[in-house]
């Protein structure tokens, strides 16, 4: 199980990937609040996308009324963000849940690889 400072570092260097933009070197103009549920640390992590950056990232707790929200392990979101994990097929398999528009995932996607 990944630490709770070990996700707050990998959810920030999602947001440093997030803006560096998709393989087409465009960053994304997605505005929008984000929730990731870190579920074995019974945490969950709240912030803003803006700009093709994550920001604003907090544990304080509020409503969960976020715009795109992800639900994963501790160790799932280390492995996505590392690279080891694919989006697609945790999602397929249950191992991450998302709750977002069509056009969201597309843009998540591209981003997450």
């Amino acid at each position: 199980m990944a630490s709770l400072e070990e996700c707050r570092t990998a959810l920030e260097r999602l947001g440093e990937r997030m803006a560096q933009g998709d393989d087409d070197g465009k960053t994304p103009n997605l505005e929008r609040t984000v929730s990731c549920r870190i579920t074995d640390l019974d945490v969950t992590f709240t912030g803003r996308l803006a700009g093709g950056r994550l920001t604003d990232l907090s544990t304080d707790p509020v409503a969960d009324s976020a715009q795109i929200k992800l639900t994963m392990s501790s160790d799932d979101l280390v492995a996505l963000v590392d690279g080891e994990l694919a989006i697609a097929s945790a999602w397929a398999s249950g191992r991450i849940k998302i709750d977002a528009s069509i056009l969201d995932l597309m843009k998540l996607r591209s981003l997450m690889g």
